[in-house]
Protein backbone atom coordinates (compact mmCIF):
# COMPACT_ATOMS: atom_id res chain seq x y z
CA UNK A 1 0.00 0.00 0.00
CA UNK A 2 3.02 2.38 0.78
CA UNK A 3 4.48 2.43 -2.93
CA UNK A 4 0.52 2.62 -4.10
CA UNK A 5 0.02 5.65 -2.28
CA UNK A 6 3.89 7.09 -3.29
CA UNK A 7 2.36 6.62 -6.85
CA UNK A 8 -0.37 8.23 -6.45
CA UNK A 9 0.75 11.15 -4.77
CA UNK A 10 4.22 11.43 -6.37
CA UNK A 11 5.96 11.27 -3.21
CA UNK A 12 7.79 8.97 -0.89
CA UNK A 13 5.87 8.05 2.32
CA UNK A 14 7.62 6.67 5.18
CA UNK A 15 6.22 4.59 8.14
CA UNK A 16 6.96 8.10 10.22
CA UNK A 17 4.91 9.29 7.92
CA UNK A 18 2.03 6.32 8.34
CA UNK A 19 2.85 6.67 12.17
CA UNK A 20 2.02 10.48 12.77
CA UNK A 21 -1.02 10.96 10.39
CA UNK A 22 -2.58 8.07 11.76
CA UNK A 23 -1.74 7.95 15.52
CA UNK A 24 -0.21 4.56 15.41
CA UNK A 25 2.82 3.39 17.38
CA UNK A 26 5.76 2.74 14.71
CA UNK A 27 6.45 -0.04 16.63
CA UNK A 28 2.74 -1.28 15.73
CA UNK A 29 3.26 -0.66 12.05
CA UNK A 30 6.81 -2.55 12.00
CA UNK A 31 5.00 -5.58 13.61
CA UNK A 32 2.13 -5.16 11.12
CA UNK A 33 4.32 -5.54 8.16
CA UNK A 34 6.91 -8.13 9.51
CA UNK A 35 4.83 -10.75 11.39
CA UNK A 36 2.77 -12.38 8.98
CA UNK A 37 0.34 -13.69 12.25
CA UNK A 38 0.21 -10.28 13.34
CA UNK A 39 -3.32 -9.64 14.59
CA UNK A 40 -4.21 -5.41 14.66
CA UNK A 41 -7.44 -4.67 16.00
CA UNK A 42 -10.27 -3.46 14.09
CA UNK A 43 -8.93 0.48 14.56
CA UNK A 44 -5.73 0.32 13.65
CA UNK A 45 -6.96 -1.97 10.38
CA UNK A 46 -9.62 1.11 10.20
CA UNK A 47 -7.02 4.05 10.37
CA UNK A 48 -5.30 2.56 7.90
CA UNK A 49 -8.06 2.15 5.40
CA UNK A 50 -8.71 6.10 6.16
CA UNK A 51 -5.25 6.79 5.18
CA UNK A 52 -4.54 4.32 2.20
CA UNK A 53 -7.95 5.76 1.00
CA UNK A 54 -8.27 1.68 0.37
CA UNK A 55 -11.24 -1.44 1.65
CA UNK A 56 -10.45 -3.84 4.42
CA UNK A 57 -9.36 -6.73 1.77
CA UNK A 58 -6.94 -4.49 0.26
CA UNK A 59 -4.92 -4.77 3.28
CA UNK A 60 -5.96 -7.74 5.11
CA UNK A 61 -5.04 -11.93 3.81
CA UNK A 62 -7.11 -14.45 6.15
CA UNK A 63 -4.83 -17.00 7.00
CA UNK A 64 -6.30 -20.14 7.56
CA UNK A 65 -4.76 -22.22 10.54
CA UNK A 66 -3.42 -25.58 10.11
CA UNK A 67 -5.95 -27.14 13.03
CA UNK A 68 -7.66 -30.32 12.07
CA UNK A 69 -10.74 -31.60 13.51
CA UNK A 70 -10.65 -34.23 15.83
CA UNK A 71 -14.47 -34.95 15.92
Amino acid sequence: MLSEKEFREGTSVTMKDVAEATGIHPVTLSKIGKNRGYNPSLDIVDRLCEYFDCEVNDLLVRVRNDVTNSN
